[in-house]
């Protein structure tokens, strides 16, 4: 059972949605692929709200500049590429920039890049899992499943210039 908790953020009120297990999503307003709550839970569970509660305040320490990793359990459903591409992206640091085919090519897969690219766009946890940190080759602002005005603000707070 998934439920979820909104949240306010600079970039728009967020949808956190935790199982028993972990944050399973995290969408903002217009989610290009977000499908609805459908079946879910707007009071968390007695296992799911600590994980919601933990995710809240670590986001907010996030937005204010007192945290630049996030350790909060996840519970990922996406195929075993998806999982490893997803994975991959957490060890891009606070800051830090990769292009989509540098980060094909960290997976060892540098032919894959729309698979790659695919993947990346379906990262149901935004922020945490830190997707915004991957920008086209050239520096540009491409790709976010959250808006790029979204992914520029994320991009700038971490101190991240892009063209």
């Amino acid at each position: 059972m998934i439920s979820y908790i909104e949240h306010s953020s600079p970039v728009g009120v967020l949808l956190i949605a935790a199982t028993d297990a972990g944050i399973c999503g995290i969408y903002f307003e217009e989610h290009k692929h977000f499908k609805g709550t459908d079946g879910w839970l707007p009071t968390p569970t007695q296992f799911a709200a600590p994980h919601l509660k933990n995710a809240a305040i670590q986001l907010d320490e996030y937005f204010v500049g007192k945290r630049t990793e996030f350790n909060v359990a996840l519970d990922l459903s996406g195929t075993e590429f998806q999982r490893g591409v997803w994975a991959a992206l957490s060890e891009i640091p606070f800051g830090k920039s990769v292009s989509y085919t540098q980060h094909a090519q960290a997976l060892g897969n540098p032919k894959a890049l729309r698979a790659v690219g695919s993947a990346i766009g379906k990262n149901p946890v935004s922020i945490i899992v830190p997707c915004h940190r991957v920008i086209g080759s050239s520096g540009a602002v491409t790709g976010y499943a959250g808006g790029l005005g979204r992914k520029r603000f994320l991009l700038a707070l971490e101190g991240i210039t892009v063209n």
